[in-house]
């Protein structure tokens, strides 16, 4: 991205309020996931899931679920 284009959405970006801030930021999130630029702060909370909840998954009564295709 050239400095000038980049320059000229963020001189756009402070002139919003706060809420439209927010807007905006929701939507740069969007269409970075939606062309697979960078991660999406969910991302990181999906990757941190399996190893916060192993100890919840992993239990006899749940071993059935373990062979499911």
């Amino acid at each position: 991205m050239t400095t000038d284009l980049a320059e000229k959405v963020q001189r756009q970006l402070c002139q919003l309020p706060e809420p439209l801030l927010q807007e905006a930021l929701d939507f740069i999130g969007y269409l970075a996931c939606r062309h697979g630029i960078g991660h999406s702060d969910t991302d990181y909370l999906k990757m941190a899931q399996p190893s916060s909840m192993w100890k919840v998954w992993d239990n006899p009564e749940d071993e059935v679920w373990n062979d499911l295709s």
